[in-house]
């Protein structure tokens, strides 16, 4: 982009940032032609307002029926909302009028020639809506910030023309790049009545598009780093109503916007090695190179060849005079500029591309002199009052920005004049102070006073486990009767009452071994071999019994197995779930409180509680893009084994810090365990016997697996306002 073409466009945006102004703060020039008022077409005859609810009804009544709606726009630092009749002169006889109905304050009238222009005033940004009615021209502004909906002269809605259904989105984001290396991001827009705001940052470019939203698939990033070009991120999401483009860039480059018809282009162009140029960026010169060879030149005319390579214009004090010789070579104009301004003890104010040259003695002594004046006439200007009613912020919050806790003036934002009174019953602030101070403590309030956007957090935690175990045991068994013998069971060991027997309930042999007795005649060794199979969780095990035993029926074989299998799978899910404020800490927890018992320092035992909870603590943050920072504390606690003092406590906890999309799932850690155990119990020698080892041991194998994981998920509440509609 060219000097010219630089200076051109900063010399529209003062003419225009002068002509506004002009508009609000010029009253003189509603009056400056007679003959004006002759030759218009029409002319604005009266301006009334009214207040029907939230909003605000301006009627503005004409002289003649218009043909067609004023031109409008709105700006919003100050707020304001501006209509411009053609052809229309200001027969109202006023420049400024107080109107004082709701959030609308006062209008200015302003002429010039043939042409009008009502400059309302705001007490903040407002949507608004315009129609025709009769020879009026109706003005909607909506006090609950919402979409306006223009109204006539009577209160009641006008009809739209037919619209495409539903919110108007955009239709494609891509990303390209261009032959010189530039990056190029081009956004097909619904149509080519989006209104777009754009701004360049230290690291990129700022594009809103007003009003208009974006389908889910096209809220993404996209890392374009790899392209070659100065940008390395394209992020597209939904701002309110709006929805902004970011476009993130590195190194030295400058960007470029045009819009074809229904496409914007948005050009990043790298500022690349060039001889004749420096490329040091904001910090250095970057005018092109020149030579001067000044010869005892009055310093004007230097300034003056200056102007005609830069483009810029220059205007010099009277009291800048002086010859000077100057030889430079191959040097940037800009900084020649700053050679001449030091060997001359001048200074310059720069305005947009005017550029005012004078002695630093003279100018510090004229800024000095402003300032003294402002001084002046703020000690001067009148004082008045003006209640603030707070929606969201406390009241009490504002103690400290007024200057009012502990007499604290080092922050205060009001004059040495303005008071300020809180009122926290009704939440209200009543302030006293000059108009500009009032604007500040206003603007202030706009950006604090604001809804705290909420999020919903959602754990899930899941314990799934998958069980398995297996017994096997058996019970060998003999008896042979044929010895009993007068009571006495048992073969006789030489000529005593002495006798042994194999696994008979003889009561001798009872009595001598000492074994456990079942009746006054019977004992409990009718089997050599027991290894049976151990119950599971309560679960006896099968029995499967068989006795071999001689024709006499005096020689019993029993045989008994005895198998279990046990073969279980389970899942655990709690969802605990908590909602909560923006940056504001959030618990939940369910739960039982165990006793124990804790011994004091006199001997004597005392109780306590220990809780056994499910437990959710979480910490969010809303990140400007969308996404969600989580602090989070998850407990699952639950009830283990008995012990002397009381119960043991299974504990799981998991507490880390994670960035979740909106919406999105994240798994926050897991545990595995896998318990595999296997058991014999055997006869020696006997068990080991292959096949019928079997009948002198008992196995028992054991497979447990257990998994726990833990799920969270963020979900940003809708704004109350963007629900209603």
């Amino acid at each position: 982009m060219t000097a010219h073409h630089t200076a051109r466009r900063a010399l529209a945006a003062a003419t225009w940032a002068l002509a506004l102004q002009l508009a609000c703060v010029a009253p003189a020039m509603a009056q400056d032609s007679a003959a004006a008022t002759a030759s218009a077409a029409n002319a604005i005859e009266s301006i009334s307002a009214n207040q029907q609810g939230a909003n605000v009804i301006v009627k503005v009544t004409l002289k003649n029926a218009p043909d067609k709606l004023p031109i409008n726009f709105a700006i919003t630092n100050p707020p304001r909302i501006a209509l411009d009749f053609g052809a229309t002169v200001n027969a109202t006889g006023k420049t400024v009028q107080e109107l004082n109905q709701g959030d609308l304050r006062g209008v200015n009238l302003v002429q010039a020639g043939e042409r009008s222009r009502l400059v309302f005033n705001l007490k903040r940004t407002l949507n608004y809506a315009t129609t025709i009615d009769g020879k009026s021209i109706i003005l909607t502004i909506d006090g609950s910030g919402g979409v306006a909906t223009a109204v006539d002269a009577a209160g009641l809605p006008v009809a739209k023309p037919a619209a495409a259904a539903g919110k108007q989105l955009l239709r494609d984001v891509d990303f390209r790049r261009g032959a010189n290396g530039e990056g190029r991001v081009v956004v097909d827009l619904p149509n080519n009545q989006v209104a777009v705001d754009v701004r360049q940052t230290p690291t990129g470019v700022v594009v809103d598009f007003l009003k208009t939203g974006v389908p889910e698939a096209l809220r993404r990033r996209l890392d374009v780093g790899d392209f070659g070009t100065p940008v390395s991120l394209v992020t597209t999401v939904p701002q309110g109503e709006n929805t902004r483009l970011s476009i993130e860039a590195r190194g030295l480059w400058e960007q470029t916007v045009y819009q074809s018809d229904t496409q914007l282009v948005v050009d990043v162009k790298p500022i690349k090695e060039d001889p004749n140029k420096l490329t040091q960026g904001s910090q250095g010169y970057r005018g092109e190179k020149l030579s001067f060879n000044f010869q005892n030149v009055e310093v004007r005319a230097a300034l003056q060849a200056i102007a005609d390579i830069s483009g810029l214009n220059i205007i010099t004090s009277d009291s800048v005079a002086g010859n000077l010789t100057l030889r430079l070579k191959e040097v940037p104009w800009d900084q020649a500029l700053d050679v001449i301004l030091q060997a001359k003890a001048l200074d310059m104010r720069k305005n947009g591309s005017v550029i005012w040259i004078a002695p630093k003695e003279e100018l510090l002594t004229k800024e000095k002199l402003e300032l003294e004046q402002k001084a002046q006439i703020a000690d001067l200007e009148p004082l008045k009052s003006e209640i603030f009613q707070l929606n969201y912020q406390k009241a009490e919050a504002f103690k400290t920005v007024f200057g009012l806790e502990g007499g604290d003036t080092k922050n205060r934002i009001l004059s040495k004049r303005g008071s300020a009174i809180i009122e926290p019953r009704t939440n209200q602030l009543f302030v006293t102070d000059v108009a500009s101070k009032l604007d500040d403590v206003r603007r202030l309030i706009a950006k604090t006073d604001v809804a705290t956007k909420q999020v919903l957090i959602e754990a899930r935690i899941v314990e799934a486990s998958d069980t398995f175990t297996r017994n096997l045991g058996a019970k060998l068994g003999f008896t042979d009767l044929r010895t009993i013998r007068g009571g006495d069971a048992g073969y006789q060991l030489g000529n005593s009452n002495t006798r042994i027997g194999i696994a008979g309930n003889m009561t001798g042999v009872g009595e001598v071994t000492g074994q456990v007795k079942l009746t006054d005649s019977t004992y409990n060794n009718t089997q050599f071999v027991n290894l049976p199979a151990s119950s599971i969780n309560g679960a006896q095990a099968g029995n499967l019994a068989v006795s071999l035993f001689s024709s006499a029926a005096n020689r019993f074989l029993n045989l008994e197995l005895s198998a279990l299998e046990e073969d279980g799978t389970g899942k655990i899910i709690s969802s605990p779930r908590v909602i909560t404020a923006d940056k504001a800490v959030a618990l939940i927890e369910q739960g039982i409180e165990l006793p124990y018992q804790v011994a004091t320092s006199s001997g004597a035992t005392s109780i306590m509680f220990r809780k056994a909870n499910l437990r959710l603590e979480v910490t969010p943050q809303i990140t400007p893009d969308g996404n969600v920072v989580i602090d989070v504390d998850v407990n699952k606690d639950s009830v283990g084994q008995e012990t002397r003092s009381g119960f043991a406590i299974d504990t799981k906890h998991v507490k880390t810090q994670v960035m979740v999309d909106n919406g999105g799932t994240v798994v926050l850690g897991g545990i595995y365990q896998q318990t595999e155990r296997s058991t014999t119990d055997k006869v020696p020698l006997l068990g080991d016997v292959p096949v019928l080892g079997y009948l002198f041991r008992s196995n028992t194998r054991t497979n447990d697996k257990t998994e726990l994981l833990v799920f969270i998920t963020p979900k940003i509440v809708a704004d109350r306002l963007s629900a209603t509609r």
